[in-house]
């Protein structure tokens, strides 16, 4: 089984070296970075299984760095911080962040969650449906490359909103619960609430919209949740 590898970005040093110590005896191979702009540029290099991320840091708070990490990579985050307001929570889940560990920590909690992260990364890749081309009414849906078109014009999805996309699109006329969502894209445990579904799906509308899509197909189920559905479609 190849080594899980684990990227701790946090300012202080003795931090990273406790991190570092307790990973590598649980089997991680582990890198380090001290401030948000060095880790996006190992992440640039270098791809990892999970990412420890403080959130004040002093040149870009792990707020910033996660939503740059969530442009162009689904590499599951867990953030640290000493911070344990709810809104600080939501803030971080609303932007990407998959999980949020308050400071000070059991170090034994720290890794079950990073292992359940991972596992759960896995499981969502497999929830998104794997035919070759989903073709609809000017939207083209490519799970595999995870492309989104919009009359042959790319939709800039971040790794999340395209898993959602890609699995509403793949059940077509299928209703949704919030609970559910979070359940195949989030995990079971997700400690989190189900509203970060809302606002990904806010941002997977305004986005087709912008794109030139000229009709909504992540239809709201009240009561219930959200489905996909196309003009031609509709009951």
């Amino acid at each position: 089984m190849a080594q899980l590898r684990a990227l701790v970005v946090d300012d202080e040093w003795n931090m990273r070296n406790l991190l570092r110590i307790y990973l590598a005896k649980e089997g991680f191979r582990v890198s380090e970075a001290s401030t948000g702009r060095e880790a996006l540029s190992i992440m640039d290099k270098e791809p990892f299984d999970i990412v420890l991320l403080d959130v004040m840091m002093p040149d870009m708070d792990g707020w910033q760095v996660c939503q740059a990490v969530r442009e162009k990579n689904s590499v599951p985050i867990l953030m640290l911080t000493a911070r344990s307001e709810t809104k600080d929570k939501i803030r971080g889940l609303e932007i990407g962040a998959d999980d949020y560990l308050t400071k000070p920590f059991e170090p034994e909690e720290l890794v079950a969650r990073m292992h359940s992260l991972i596992r759960r990364a896995s499981l969502a890749q497999s929830a998104v449906p794997r035919e070759h081309v989903l073709r609809f009414q000017g939207l083209v849906i490519r799970p595999d490359a995870r492309e989104v078109s919009v009359m042959d014009n790319g939709v800039d999805l971040t790794p999340k909103e395209f898993d959602l996309l890609a699995v509403l699109s793949g059940n077509l006329q299928r209703a949704f619960s919030r609970d559910e969502l979070v359940e195949r894209l989030w995990g079971m445990d997700f400690e989190g609430e189900s509203r970060v579904v809302d606002t990904h799906i806010k941002n997977i509308r305004e986005k087709l919209q912008k794109a030139g899509l000229g009709y909504n197909p992540v239809q709201t189920v009240w009561g219930v949740g959200y489905k996909f559905q196309v003009p031609g479609e509709i009951q």
